[in-house]
């Protein structure tokens, strides 16, 4: 057979690779994933590269240690996440990877460090730079190769907007989709994978080039009800809202959006999303916590003069099976989906008695991936999304 011939062959049989385990000790966990990464890879085809999503509960140091260990000569990034997505759905403390063959996938990637000192024109130029040299190290994958940008960020970092309008605009028509890295809701410390280390206050980009069909995706489970109200009050660099109608704002947010009963807290925040109009479509602005002072911090960006609607829900069952049929539709039949979806989404799931519903649709479209403290679509960092990446076969 010729080459040509062979790489066609390796196309067909190397497809998306995905891994998981539940092991208490890193070691052992990355044992378990290094395993079935190669007994889902048939073909003894070099991995290009892999994506891990990690539990938050391991110590970081030990879980690099494991990771290179297992992984010498692959390109490996990766972030801490707020539960993960796996053949079983939604999956909680387990250590994550989604590998892609060298046969039909290249991965190349940049990781900003410090980015509380982000300068957009160098991270410009240094994205064109690693646009180029995906395009040079893609080519031997024939002469039509499509690429994405994935992309994950420090969920505590408050920096997504700036990184992600910027690294959009230095990739030009390449897509960007990703999410910002949790852990479990402690909004202590989150991490990114990059260079075989875990780093705080850090992103990465990492472009994915395989002539395989690509499409990226942004799905969200609410409309735009009828109940408006307007920030009055902000500290802008933090986050945070002091005041909605000149009232204390997280008093003003449970009477407008609440009812009899409620308290505010996360399966609050999940259940009634705040939205905000923008570019024609109305986006999610989610609440992360409410403050003794009375203030909101949010997810997003958020400033004073901001109008924010109360979201209300759509049948989500129905509108990922609707989302789900477009995406093949689009691409043709499905290798993976890889998904960034967000914590509170989980959340409102398991508030509606959901969760196996929709675990039954993940795991039925080939859905893996992380649960996420906010989603990046293009140029948009949102939140209370499901966004993500379907890989064509």
């Amino acid at each position: 057979m010729g080459e040509t011939g062979q790489m066609v062959q390796n196309l067909v049989k190397s497809g998306v690779v995905f891994a998981t385990s539940h092991a208490d000790d890193p070691f052992d966990a990355m044992e378990e994933i290094a395993a079935q990464l190669g007994a889902g890879n048939p073909g003894g085809d070099k991995l290009a590269g892999a994506i891990l999503f990690c539990p938050h509960h391991f110590d970081t140091a030990k879980l690099a240690w494991a990771i290179n260990l297992q992984t010498e000569g692959v390109h490996v990034i990766g972030c801490t996440s707020s539960g993960e997505l796996t053949d079983q759905g939604y999956d909680h403390d387990s250590l994550s990877a989604i590998g892609f063959p060298a046969s039909a996938f290249r991965l190349t990637s940049h990781c900003f460090l410090d980015i509380d000192r982000f300068d957009p024109a160098a991270a410009r130029a240094q994205v064109r730079q690693l646009a180029a040299e995906a395009e040079r190290e893609s080519r031997v994958l024939g002469e039509s190769v499509n690429h994405v940008a994935l992309f994950l960020v420090d969920g505590l970092s408050h920096s997504e907007e700036l990184l992600t309008m910027t690294i959009q605009d230095a990739l030009g028509e390449i897509p960007l989709i990703g999410g910002s890295s949790g852990d479990d809701l402690s909004f202590c410390q989150t991490s990114i994978f990059e260079s075989g280390a875990f780093h705080q206050r850090a992103a990465v980009v990492a472009i994915l080039s395989t002539p395989r069909p690509l499409h990226v995706f942004k799905a969200q489970h609410y409309r735009p009800g009828e109940r408006k109200m307007v920030i009055t009050g902000a500290l802008p660099h933090e986050r945070i809202v002091t005041e909605i109608n000149a009232e204390p704002a997280a008093q003003e947010y449970l009477r407008l959006a609440g009812h009899a009963g409620e308290e505010l807290g996360v399966e609050f925040f999940a259940a009634h999303p705040l939205m905000v109009r923008a570019g024609g479509e109305y986006h999610v602005r989610s609440v992360q916590s409410a403050n003794p002072d009375g203030s909101l911090t949010f997810y997003c960006a958020i400033d004073e003069g901001l109008v924010l609607t109360v979201g209300e829900p759509v049948d989500r069952i129905a509108g990922m099976e609707a989302l789900f049929s477009d995406i093949r539709e689009t691409i043709g039949p499905v290798d993976r989906i890889i998904a960034f979806d967000c914590v509170l989404n989980r959340i409102d799931a398991e508030r509606r008695q959901l969760s196996y519903d929709v675990s039954q649709l993940y795991r039925k479209n080939g859905v893996v991936g992380f649960n996420t403290y906010g989603e990046q679509y293009h140029a948009l960092h949102i939140n209370q999304s499901f966004s993500g990446l379907a890989i064509g076969e």
